[in-house]
């Protein structure tokens, strides 16, 4: 299966007859010879195969840190690709030069990645803050320095550039030593080439995978997914990704994780999942996995739809001229097994603009704080009025065999008040609606506790001034 792939990589133009699905990583290492990319985990974990993809928005070209080792080639096409090599000047850069002089690189392996990620960082920020520059590595592992070398090359960079007010952020990232000069071309060369571009993926009876982010599928078929039929929908994306009408808030199915995260919209209505969602993997990540793949990925402890089952969503689900619309908790009929028809796909997530004074919580327990995998999680909904509960929602995951949402618990708490003991029996009720299984992440009564332990923080965060940490004991 090939297919006419355009894009730019690095300073050369591409183009010819590709094969869709092989990923960015392996066409960089054994087509271009571009090995500076380095192959680790497989499984974008590491960032050691960080890469940059600059699409183009408007006149300029807007870019995106992803991993290359879950980046189907298809999703370059029309598009910048940057390697490690693309950033090349006639010396050092001058982040290359910081992480030299302070001790930030060793054996070298993972030094890529963090390059490349610090590059994407100051391509997209203006005001540079330490923290915010660190926050935007994750994702990238050394396992030699300790980390406080490549910490003192940040601070050392963020005190070079000082303060951004440039109109033209490449041009001042040119000028300061940190990319190489043909970047500036890279718009005009790009709206060149998308004026010819057949975006739109063409759909299949006969396709093996759909592919959105990839972020999942690119792990778990990773030996075959390169020789398969594939029909790819996340590039076909429309110009509306998230907006508002009536009392209702719609994200287009192709949204990804991060776009949801950094929607002002979602600042004005949820301001807290701003923060929630830094638990959802990596920037990289974030930056190429999608609602609805998240959704149609029907895992038990999927973060996405844990969150939006207790905003009560809808799916919108669409197949050639036909168009439904489900309830998000009327979607898992099973393990893996979804209230769709193979060729429908979803175009839209809707949910209601939330009420003025409700509150929102995600909670989240897993192996490590950031880039893992839950073990247990679970989000809340809740209004309230003179202390007693006049809506609520509440989910779980990973204590059944799919993202569950706790009706009986939610009918038990609706007019209660909010207090220790209506909140205790609460807990028994959500404990008797799971079904939790013992296995790598924990055993089925480890589980239990976990969510009776997500249940309290609930009310704790959301009523500090109802209860204390030590009734809960």
């Amino acid at each position: 299966m090939e297919k006419q792939i355009n894009f730019i990589c690095n300073d050369n133009a591409i183009s010819g007859k590709m094969n869709p699905a092989i990923t960015v990583l392996d066409y960089l290492r054994t087509v271009k010879k571009l090995t500076g990319t380095k192959e680790g985990c497989r499984e974008g974990d590491c960032g050691a195969c960080t890469v940059l993809l600059g699409s183009l928005v408007g006149n300029k070209v807007k870019y995106k840190s992803v991993n290359s080792c879950l980046l189907p080639l298809n999703s370059v096409n029309g598009k910048h690709l940057v390697s490690i090599e693309g950033l090349n000047i006639e010396k050092l850069s001058f982040i290359q030069e910081q992480l030299v002089d302070e001790g930030g690189t060793q054996c070298g392996f993972c030094t890529p990645g963090f390059v490349v990620s610090l590059v994407n960082y100051f391509l997209n920020h203006n005001n540079y803050n330490l923290h915010e520059a660190v926050t935007s590595l994750d994702g990238n592992i050394c396992r030699c320095t300790g980390y406080a070398g490549i910490k003192r090359a940040i601070e050392n960079t963020i005190s070079f550039l000082g303060n951004n007010s440039a109109k033209d952020n490449i041009e001042f990232l040119i000028n300061k030593n940190i990319l190489p000069k043909y970047f500036l071309e890279i718009p005009k060369l790009l709206k060149r080439l998308n004026a010819q571009l057949e975006t739109k993926s063409k759909k299949s009876k006969t396709s093996k995978f759909l592919v959105s982010g990839g972020t999942d599928i690119y792990v778990q078929q990773r030996d075959t997914i390169h020789s398969s039929n594939i029909e790819f929908v996340a590039e076909n994306r429309s110009e509306k990704t998230i907006w508002k009408s009536g009392d209702k808030i719609y994200l287009s199915g192709n949204l990804t994780v991060e776009e949801f995260r950094e929607s002002k919209l979602i600042h004005q209505y949820l301001p807290s999942l701003k923060n929630h969602l830094l638990l959802f993997g990596s920037l990289p990540i974030r930056n190429r996995a999608t609602i609805a793949g998240n959704i149609v990925n029907a895992s038990p402890i999927a973060d996405i739809t844990n969150i939006l089952l207790v905003l009560n969503s809808d799916v919108h689900l669409h197949y050639e001229k036909k168009k439904r619309t489900i309830p998000l908790i009327k979607f898992y009929k099973g393990y893996k097994q979804l209230n769709k028809t193979r060729n429908e796909l979803i175009t839209a997530v809707s949910f209601s603009i939330p009420k003025s004074k409700s509150l929102f919580n995600f909670e989240k327990i897993s192996r490590r704080t950031f880039l893992d995998i839950a073990s247990v999680n679970s989000s809340i909904s809740i209004k309230t009025s003179a202390n007693v509960i006049e809506d609520v929602h509440i989910s779980a995951g990973g204590v059944s065999p799919v993202p569950l949402y706790l009706r009986s618990t939610r009918k038990f708490l609706l007019n209660k008040k909010i207090s220790l003991e209506n909140i205790k029996h609460a807990v028994k009720i959500a404990l008797a609606e799971i079904s939790p299984i013992s296995d790598a992440r924990g055993s089925s009564e480890y589980k239990s506790l976990l969510l009776r332990q997500l249940f309290y923080s609930h009310f704790i965060k959301l009523y500090p001034q109802n209860f204390k940490h030590e009734e809960f004991l």
